[in-house]
């Protein structure tokens, strides 16, 4: 997760996004909240808002701490397009 969060700075969101796709089929990280919850800030940097929300949501599903969920639903809750809030 790091090396893909190095990369997305490196090299831009979507560097980071095909690493972390490739992590999506790790079965140890199937419950691992921090998977979905990093793809969704990458698929927000790169404007897929919609998939953003769902992997944010996804991310808030899997957590146990109350801070971290309130900061997930919060990033999920922020993922509109332009034209859906304003």
């Amino acid at each position: 997760m790091n090396h893909a969060v190095a990369l997305s700075m490196a090299f831009g969101p979507q560097a980071g996004l095909d690493l972390v796709d490739a992590l999506t089929s790790v079965p140890a990280l199937k419950g691992y909240h921090w998977l979905p919850s990093v793809r969704g800030d990458l698929l927000a940097r790169l404007g897929r808002i919609e998939e953003a929300r769902l992997e944010f949501e996804r991310a808030a599903a899997l957590t146990h701490s109350a801070p971290e969920l309130t900061l997930l639903r919060e990033r999920a809750a922020a993922c509109v397009r332009p034209s859906d809030g304003m």
